[in-house]
C-alpha cells in the first residue's frame, strides 16, 4: 500500500502443491510472530482499562508460577524480551514437545518455568516464553480464552473475518498448506500442534485483512494514541511491544525512512509486516515455503520501489545448482561450477555466505563429510573473514572426527568474533582432556530416562564408550567431566546424572541453552 492505498496485491505460487490449488488474496496464512503484535495489543488494552499494570509482576495475574521468577519478572520485561526467562523453543526436545497438545496451565508448568538466563530487564533475548505467558495473563484477567479474547477486542471491531487461532483439528476455509523448500525440492512441513504457539504465533490471516489491521492502527479504535506510542516505542536491540522499530536504509545512499514491523516463521511458514507510518506505506508478505531470507530480500526491494529509489532484483540461489551437480557428477565438478559462474555470472547467482554454509549442512545430513568440508572450505576461500564459515567449517572437521583441524578453525572463527560464544564453548570441550573412567563405571547410567512421553533418552555403551541418544535424534559420544557430569562435543550441551539416597542412579538433567531439563530413568 502506498499513502494507505492498496497499489498491488496478488497469490503467487501454491496454497496447496498436492491438489495444485493456487494462492489467493484470501488464502489464510499461519502469521507465526505476527501474533506478537496482537498479544502485545490485548495487553495494552487491558493496561487502559486499569487491570494489568507495566510494571505489576507476572505472580500479581498468574499466582501459581513460580514466586521466585514472577515476583521479579514484570509485564513491560515479558513485551519487550527482556524478562531472562529462557524460550521453550531453544529448549532441548522441543521438536518432539511441539507435536503434542498441551493447556495453558500444563504447557507453563513444564516448559516455560525454567530458571532465569540473567537477570530481568539486563538484556534483550527473543522469547516464545514471555509471550506464551503475556496470553495466559489475558486469559487470567478478563475470564475468556485468548481465543474469544482476541475475537472479541480486536478482530471483530476491525472486520477482519478472515482471521483468527489456527486449530489442526478445525476446517478452516482456504487454509493454505505449509512446505519447506530444500535443495531437492519442496517437501511437507514437520507437523505442529497450535496450542504450542499460542500467543506467540498460533495465528492466521489473509493480506487483505492485515491491511485492515494497519489502517485501524492509525486511528484510535483499538488503542489511544498515548498507549500506541508506548506500544512503539524502542527498548533493547530497537523492540518495542510486539513491534521492532527502526529506520529502513534506502536505495544506496543515506537516506531512511522510519519502519514498525516484524516478521513470522513458523513450521512451513515466513511472514512479514512492515510499516511506514510517515507516509502510510505498508508492505504484507505471507509465504507458505518457509523462505524468509527470500522475503527479506522482497521487503526491501519493495522499500526502495516504494521511495523511488534503486533496488536489487533477486538473485537465483547457487547451492541448488551445486547441489545437482555434485550429486551427479562429484564435489570436484561442484567446485568448478562455483568458480565458473561466480565469474561470468556474478549478478545473476546467489553467492552469500549463507548459501554454501547452507549446502554444507545439506551435505552433512546426507553423510557426505568428504563434499561438505570441501564446500565449507570453499566457503572460507570466498569469506575469509567471515567468523561463521570458520565456525562450520570447524564443525564439520569435528562431526568426522579431525579434532586438530576443527580446534583450529573455532580458534579462527573466534579471532574473527570474541562474542562467538558457541566457538568458545566448543573449543573448551575439544581441548579438554576427559576424565578419566573406568569403561566399568558406565553400568550404572546405562538405561532410558523419560522428558516427557514422546522424548526419551537412551544412555548405552558402544565398547568402552558412553553413548547417548534422544528420541528422533542421532547418537553422540558422552565425554566424562567429573562424577555423574558429561559433555557433548557436537552440541553445546551436559548431562548430570542424579542419584537417590542409596546412592542408585534414578535420573538425569540436560543442561543446554541456558535450560536445565530433566528426565526420570524409566528402564
Amino acid at each position: 500500500a502506498e499513502n494507505g492505498k492498496v497499489i498491488y496485491k496478488k497469490g503467487l505460487g501454491l496454497a496447496q502443491m498436492e491438489w495444485n490449488i493456487p494462492n489467493a488474496l484470501d488464502t489464510r496464512f499461519r502469521l507465526g510472530s505476527i501474533t506478537k503484535q496482537f498479544t502485545a495489543t490485548l495487553i495494552l488494552q487491558l493496561v487502559e482499562q486499569g487491570k494489568v499494570k507495566l510494571d505489576g509482576k507476572v505472580s500479581d495475574y498468574l499466582p501459581a508460577y513460580r514466586k521466585d521468577i514472577g515476583e521479579k519478572v514484570t509485564i513491560h520485561q515479558l513485551l519487550n524480551h527482556t524478562s531472562g526467562i529462557p524460550s521453550y523453543t531453544s529448549l532441548t526436545g522441543f521438536v518432539d514437545v511441539s507435536r503434542n497438545p498441551y493447556s495453558v496451565e500444563d504447557f507453563i508448568k513444564k516448559y516455560a518455568s525454567n530458571n532465569l538466563e540473567f537477570e530481568p530487564g539486563s538484556k534483550f533475548s527473543y522469547n516464545n516464553s514471555g509471550y506464551f505467558l503475556l496470553g495466559a495473563i489475558v486469559e487470567k484477567v478478563t475470564g475468556q480464552t485468548y481465543e474469544k479474547a482476541l475475537k472479541e477486542r480486536i478482530l471483530d471491531p476491525v472486520g477482519m473475518k478472515n482471521t483468527g487461532y489456527d486449530h489442526y483439528r478445525t476446517l478452516i476455509e482456504k487454509r493454505a498448506s505449509g512446505y519447506q523448500k530444500t535443495l531437492e525440492g519442496y517437501v511437507n512441513a514437520p507437523y505442529l500442534d497450535m496450542s504450542i504457539p499460542y500467543a506467540a504465533g498460533s495465528m492466521y490471516s489473509t493480506v487483505e485483512d492485515l491491511y485492515l489491521w494497519d489502517q485501524a492502527l492509525y486511528t484510535d479504535r483499538i488503542l489511544s494514541a498515548p498507549t500506541k506510542e508506548l506500544m512503539y516505542k524502542p527498548n533493547l536491540d530497537d523492540y518495542a511491544y510486539g513491534w521492532v522499530v527502526t529506520k529502513a536504509k534506502l536505495g544506496t545512499g543515506t537516506e531512511t525512512a522510519p519502519k514498525i514491523a516484524h516478521g513470522g516463521g513458523i513450521n512451513g511458514f515466513n511472514t512479514v509486516i512492515a510499516r511506514f507510518p510517515a507516509q502510510q506505506h505498508l508492505i504484507v508478505m505471507l509465504d507458505n515455503t518457509s523462505q524468509g531470507r527470500n522475503l527479506a530480500r522482497l521487503e526491501q526491494a519493495i522499500t526502495n520501489i516504494l521511495y523511488n529509489q534503486p533496488y536489487d532484483t533477486i538473485p537465483m540461489p547457487i547451492a541448488e545448482v551445486l547441489h545437482k551437480t555434485i550429486a551427479e557428477k562429484g564435489i570436484d565438478a561442484g567446485l568448478a561450477q562455483y568458480r565458473d559462474l561466480k565469474s561470468r555470472q556474478p549478478k545473476l547467482y546467489d553467492f552469500a555466505e549463507p548459501e554454501l554454509n547452507g549446502l554444507g549442512y545439506q551435505l552433512m545430513r546426507e553423510k557426505k563429510l568428504k563434499e561438505a568440508v570441501e564446500v565449507f572450505k570453499l566457503n572460507v576461500e570466498a569469506y575469509p573473514q567471515g567468523a561463521n564459515t570458520y565456525d562450520s567449517l570447524g564443525e564439520a572437521y569435528m562431526t568426522n572426527g579431525d579434532t586438530e583441524l576443527a580446534i583450529q578453525n573455532y580458534k579462527k572463527s573466534l579471532e574473527l568474533n570474541p562474542k562467538n560464544t558457541g566457538a568458545a564453548a566448543m573449543l573448551k570441550r575439544l581441548e579438554n582432556k576427559p576424565a578419566a573412567a573406568e569403561a566399568n563405571a558406565y553400568d550404572a547410567y546405562l538405561g532410558e530416562y523419560e522428558v516427557n512421553p514422546t522424548f526419551v533418552v537412551k544412555i548405552f555403551k558402544e565398547g568402552e564408550k558412553l553413548m547417548t541418544q534422544a528420541t528422533g535424534q542421532p547418537a553422540v559420544e558422552l565425554y566424562p567431566e567429573a562424577e555423574n557430569k558429561f559433555f557433548i562435543k557436537v552440541v553445546d550441551a551436559k548431562i548430570t546424572f542424579t542419584r537417590d539416597d542409596k546412592g542408585a542412579v534414578n535420573g538425569l538433567i540436560i543442561h543446554q541453552g541456558g535450560a536445565d531439563t530433566p528426565a526420570k530413568k524409566i528402564k
